[in-house]
């Protein structure tokens, strides 16, 4: 009964987290759905851009940034450079004459501390976080601005796409995303969306709040000040922010890894911010945020509990909930079938039949980056200072 128990109960939280939530979402949205602003609407904007050491990307972010469709009157391009020592700063003064502003420090001293830099020199009344390395479509200022017209909206985020021709890892992070922004939509429609994608997200100015030393996902944080501040997140899917995928399959475990340590954090600290006059939205960050890092314990006991079957058995004439013969046989070898075709997912790289593969190779290595993340978290041993991932075109 009680290796039973564990079985399903660990197949219900990886249920639950990947298609439960997304439905309940769905359904609830259905009765009671908030639309927000879609006129006409432009406050002044400053584009936030943190580089550290980014000579090889920054300029063809800086392009795009100026092509971007919003009045240049109220538009602030801003980067704030973190101790860049690969020539960054010279490239971003090149762009001087076009009206690029750059705020520099002299050393090294971690994303959170440059963007706090870049706060103090911004003088738009929406800030655009951005990384340098991605592109945005021409009218994403627009439309990450437009919700604000709106008092009640106090954060938005835009959607993020990966480029075709990224291989099977660029279409498994392709599709990631898409089932991503499918839940923040309903989420949107249900009030307020929990979930900040980091490359592309405006805050208003006056509810910045800059997080507390050594935290990871500074992003998350300033999402949950905004939430607790009483204010709606809005995710505004047509406004895109394009990039390539990582390098390799173990560059992207390892940007997956910094995120769910921070997210482990976030839960260890989850009293301090959870907005406990609104239980709607508690509920959505406990199922969305802090239930998916816990999957990987979720397959890990499943995986226990079945083997546990073929030593304690259950008698004959059980039920197919004890997993009584055949069905511990076929769990187990369902199990088996689902990690092996992900461990050959991991070998081939291109073809049909790594397409066939792409899910449960993805699946996989995003809990195993999970559990990693875990162990960071609990060793302290993640640092808050960002690294930076190659990507494909480079």
């Amino acid at each position: 009964m009680i290796i039973a128990i564990l079985f399903w109960g660990s197949i219900f939280l990886i249920l639950y987290a990947y298609l439960g939530y997304p439905a309940l979402v769905w359904f609830f949205a259905r009765f009671k759905s908030q639309d927000f602003s879609e006129e006409k609407y432009e406050p002044s904007v400053t584009l936030l851009i943190a580089a550290y050491n980014e000579s090889a990307a920054i300029a063809k972010k800086i392009e795009n940034s100026l092509a971007l469709d919003y009045p240049r009157e109220k538009f602030q391009i801003l980067i704030t450079n973190d101790g860049s020592d690969d020539g960054t700063d010279k490239i971003v003064r090149s762009y001087a004459n076009r009206g690029v502003e750059m705020v520099s420090g002299a050393a090294r001293q971690g994303k959170m501390i440059a963007i706090k830099r870049g706060i103090k020199a911004a003088r738009g009344e929406i800030i655009i976080m951005s990384d340098a390395t991605n592109a945005y479509s021409l009218n994403t200022i627009k439309a990450l601005v437009a919700p604000f017209a709106d008092s009640s909206v106090g954060l938005t985020s835009g959607a993020k796409f990966v480029p075709k021709g990224d291989g099977v890892l660029g279409s498994s992070e392709g599709l990631y995303w898409k089932y991503e922004s499918w839940i923040k939509k309903e989420e949107t429609k249900l009030g307020c969306c929990i979930n900040v994608t980091g490359e592309i997200y405006a805050v208003r100015k006056f509810l910045f709040g800059a997080p507390p030393d050594g935290i990871i996902n500074d992003d998350f944080y300033m999402m949950m000040n905004v939430i607790k501040q009483g204010y709606r997140v809005i995710y505004t899917p047509n406004a895109q922010s394009w990039e390539r995928v990582s390098k390799t399959a173990t560059d992207e475990i390892e940007r997956r890894a910094r995120i769910n340590a921070g997210r482990y954090q976030a839960m260890a600290m989850a009293k301090d911010y959870l907005p406990y006059d609104r239980p709607l939205v508690i509920w959505q960050i406990v199922s969305h945020k802090f239930i998916r890092p816990l999957i990987p314990f979720g397959m890990i006991l499943a995986f226990i509990a079945n083997f546990l079957t073929f030593f304690f058995p259950a008698p004959p004439n059980a039920t197919f909930w004890l997993l009584a013969e055949p069905w511990n046989r076929f769990f187990f070898s369902a199990q088996m079938l689902f990690y092996a075709s992900a461990l050959l997912g991991n070998y081939f790289k291109g073809g049909r039949f790594s397409k066939i593969l792409y899910i449960p190779t993805f699946l996989v290595n995003s809990n195993w980056a999970a559990l990693k993340g875990f162990f960071r978290f609990a060793n302290r041993r993640q640092t808050t200072l960002w690294q930076r991932v190659q990507r494909r075109e480079e």
